[in-house]
């Protein structure tokens, strides 16, 4: 285990012993408002991909494309947790929750990526959360967390440790939500991710990857990253619901010169859903420096029973340089994780047009195809080729249950899986004329 705790992480691990110490000496009839619950799951992946535009591994070339080339590689990730609930009436509902992780995979190639099982666990979820106090009109979570979903701001607050997103998305934050009204909310956050030599993991991390915090375009690792942000959400009629959000990030490299890379950002979003069948999306973003990214997008499903058939439409834009900040998970495309040329996930420099239509034929049976052209905002060269046409992206999603559980009968075992096929036909922004593709089965269990 390494030396250092995040000051987050150290706070929640405490709350968790004094929770327990109380919930020892408390008489029998207080024990009933107390509940302990625990679980695990398992995930199983393959991922085939060949010719992906970018850079091979995320690694940097000083912005020359290179295209990665065939991978093969299997993923397992167990992950066990547990919780303890009270509710303390008007001081709130609160709940300690605790999760323990891993990855291991087994490489076709390259070959050089296997590890092995228990190389190393690490604590990716330690947080306390209290809800309903002060009679409803506050929220708070402190501690290592998930980031992915929290605000509903999910084009920008995804990745929490982008070094390896597929096996955790945690980051260290505290969070806080002030019920103002029956229908507005304000949201403060300030989260910290730091170098994974100080992480709070058990094993041996030499083939992990090295960082915890996002990788910049120079390609370098180990960073600290920090951040903080106030969301103001509210819902004036039904149906229609926005935010206002202002948001910085600061990122320090370890290595000298230890330099700062400072990303600022406002936005607006507004979701208007026209009737019970047809939602809507839109956002705004700007960052300082002149850097801005737009987002449109209008979805229908049929409300009838059986096969309910899906459209949908969506546009993004994003300038030239911007800055995804913590957006770096599969906001698109899994393809582009493993071998973007800004590195890994970053998205950034893009027009994007996706139509998209599918079904869903049974609970928890979805099918869903998508296409559309993919262009560059600036001819800046980076692909090789001299144009802006970066391509035509096509895709395809199949997800299933295998077993389903009877919540009502307290069923808990379920097995459920998808499987993703994405090809890429590259436009003259690329020095390639390869067509890309990556295939992914997945299979998750959960207990």
């Amino acid at each position: 285990m390494k030396k250092h705790i995040s000051a987050f992480t150290a706070f929640a691990a405490a709350a968790l012993c004094t929770m327990c110490m109380a919930a020892d000496g408390v008489q029998e009839e207080e024990k009933q408002a107390i509940s302990v619950d625990f679980g695990a799951d398992l995930r199983i992946r393959q991922e085939i991909m060949d010719h992906v535009p970018g850079l091979p591994r995320g690694a940097f070339r000083g912005f020359a494309f290179r295209e990665s080339g065939y991978r093969n590689h299997i993923r397992f990730r167990p992950r066990v947790w547990a919780e303890l609930k009270g509710d303390a009436g008007d001081a709130g509902a609160w709940r300690l929750y605790g999760r323990l992780a891993d990855e291991f995979r087994w490489n076709s190639r390259p070959r050089n990526r296997t590890t092995s099982w228990p190389g190393e666990v690490i604590v990716d979820n330690l947080y306390i959360e209290g809800k309903g106090i002060f009679d409803g009109f506050l929220d708070v979570k402190l501690g290592r967390q998930d980031l992915y979903g929290l605000c509903g701001l999910g084009r920008i607050l995804v990745d929490g440790t982008p070094g390896d997103g597929s096996r955790s998305l945690y980051t260290d934050m505290a969070s806080a939500r002030f019920h103002v009204t029956e229908t507005s909310t304000i949201d403060v956050f300030g989260l910290y991710n730091f170098d994974s030599a100080s992480d709070f993991r058990i094993g041996d991390d030499r083939h992990r990857f090295s960082s915890t915090a996002s990788r910049i375009p120079d390609g370098s690792g180990n960073q600290d990253d920090w951040g903080a942000g106030v969301v103001w959400s509210q819902t004036p009629v039904e149906g229609f619901e926005y935010q206002l959000f202002a948001i910085t990030k600061r990122l320090r490299q370890p290595q000298p010169p230890q330099t700062w890379r400072r990303t600022d950002l406002v936005g607006v979003r507004i979701q208007p859903q026209l009737d019970e069948t047809i939602k809507s999306d839109f956002d705004f973003m700007y960052q300082r420096g002149g850097e801005w990214s737009a987002f449109a997008g209008i979805n229908w499903k049929s409300a009838c029973e059986g096969w309910k058939p899906m459209l949908g439409i969506d546009y993004r834009y994003m300038s030239g340089k911007w800055d995804p900040m913590w957006g770096r998970d599969a906001i698109e495309s899994d393809m582009f994780l493993y071998g973007t040329h800004d590195g890994i996930g970053w998205w950034s420099n893009q027009h994007y047009l996706k139509f998209s239509a599918g079904v869903e034929f049974a609970p928890r049976h979805r099918l869903v195809f998508s296409c559309g052209p993919v262009f560059a905002a600036e001819r800046d060269g980076i692909g090789g080729g001299n144009g802006r046409f970066k391509g035509l992206f096509t895709r395809a999603l199949y997800a299933f249950p295998l077993l389903s559980a009877d919540r009502a009968k307290g069923e808990r075992f379920e097995i459920f899986g998808h499987v993703i096929g994405e090809v890429f036909n590259p436009g003259d922004y690329y020095d390639t004329g390869k067509p890309a593709y990556f295939i992914r089965w997945q299979v998750e269990f959960k207990f």
